[in-house]
């Protein structure tokens, strides 16, 4: 078992994903992990869009949203990245989306996470995967996104994985049902060295809408996650369900409540992954390890029917 810090049994922080956020719909959110002593991640877009968004949100263009995102930060929450914007971006949008990012929150992101409807995505769609798994995956999703992704190409209009590498610490990858993210994904973080544009990846634990996220976190998902000595990383969009006419869902606040009175060690997703580093490295995939692991994912998606919910995931 991983002996965590401050004499805590295991570790849990969630990766907001940024889709349908406001600051009307997320701050009633934040306010209530920030009093449950949770510190999380929430992600952002640093540009304003020029195109009519599948899935919008506010942009850190919107001057009260971006007041409010930089409240959350001084209060210990982690900002990360979610792409320069809701849509594909060429290589010069990206630069200048990171240059805000930086501009406005002190620095480069720590970590980040592909946007579905963004082409210039880094190893995403099938370039996720590699040789039979690919193939596989391609069946599953009947070729939608072959080639579809281009940001880790090299000469494509929106290649950025030299910015990628040099920039951002961690990027997400593969979303499983475990509570305890380890338990699926037990090296992360981790390096692939046929993906060299992202210096290191890490996984997460589904929690796509308020329902996934209750049912991952479930009275027996928490027991098993603190009965393992574990860490989960929760991916979600809290835009999704989690407030309902300004208030938190019952549900949702319940089973944070219960977390919170555990033995938990809660700081964002760069400080728990920082941690990992510190105690045993990045570990560098074999050949062997990168396919069991591609494959856990697309056993775990194929029986869920999607991410534990989405083709993207």
């Amino acid at each position: 078992m991983i002996a965590w810090p401050h004499g805590k049994t295991f570790a849990f922080t969630v990766f907001d994903d940024t889709d349908w956020s406001t600051r009307e719909n997320a701050s009633p959110v934040y306010d209530f992990l920030a009093d449950c002593g949770f510190r999380t991640t929430k992600s952002v877009w640093p540009l304003r869009g020029t195109r009519r968004p599948r899935v919008g949100g506010a942009t850190c263009d919107d001057p009260e949203y971006l007041r409010w995102v930089k409240s959350l930060a001084a209060r210990g929450f982690e900002i990360a990245y979610h792409m320069a914007t809701f849509h594909t971006s060429t290589r010069e949008e990206t630069e200048r989306g990171l240059e805000r990012f930086r501009r406005e929150f002190g620095g480069w992101p720590r970590t980040m996470a592909n946007h579905a409807d963004c082409e210039e995505n880094i190893y995403w769609g099938d370039a996720r995967l590699s040789g039979l798994n690919r193939a596989a995956y391609n069946v599953l999703t009947r070729g939608r996104n072959r080639g579809r992704f281009r940001g880790h190409i090299e000469g494509d209009p929106l290649f950025w994985g030299d910015l990628c590498r040099q920039r951002i610490s961690y990027v997400r990858n593969f979303v499983f049902p475990e509570t305890n993210t380890l338990t699926a994904c037990p090296r992360m973080p981790y390096r692939d060295p046929e993906r060299p544009f992202v210096a290191a990846w890490f996984a997460s634990s589904a929690g796509g809408d308020v329902g996934i996220f209750n049912e991952t976190l479930s009275e027996t998902g928490q027991e098993r996650l603190e009965t393992e000595g574990g860490a989960c990383i929760m991916y979600t969009h809290f835009a999704k369900g989690f407030v309902e006419d300004g208030r938190v869902h019952p549900r949702f606040a319940e089973l944070l409540k219960r977390l919170a009175d555990r033995p938990g060690w809660f700081v964002p997703a760069a400080t728990l992954l920082d941690f990992l580093v510190e105690y045993r490295g990045i570990h560098t995939l074999t050949d062997k390890e990168r396919s069991a692991l591609e494959r856990r994912w697309l056993v775990r998606r194929a029986r869920r029917g999607g991410e534990a919910g989405g083709v993207a995931r």
